[in-house]
């Protein structure tokens, strides 16, 4: 299985990932052993989607990320981003 997610962090910066390992990818990204998410430090995750294909898991990534993809999840989270982080 293949795992799309979102985290995000008390700054209210948003990151969109992919993995295989979820768990484990989550773990990584709060020590600091990320670069591009180091700085932001706790992510929470916020929403995940799953996948038993990897290229597909890459391509819902890729489409998260692009400014469709940001209007889905903030429609559909609508209610989580309307309250306080």
């Amino acid at each position: 299985m293949f795992y799309v997610y979102l985290l995000k962090n008390k700054y209210k910066k948003w990151y969109i990932g992919s993995t295989r390992n979820l768990q484990k990818r989550i773990l990584n990204h709060n020590s600091s052993e990320s670069k591009s998410t180091k700085y932001g430090i706790p992510w929470k995750l916020i929403y995940c989607e799953i996948s038993l294909n990897a290229k597909d898991a890459m391509a819902r990534e890729k489409y998260l990320k692009s400014g469709m993809g940001r209007r889905y999840l903030k429609n559909h989270l609508k209610f989580f981003f309307a309250q306080d982080f």
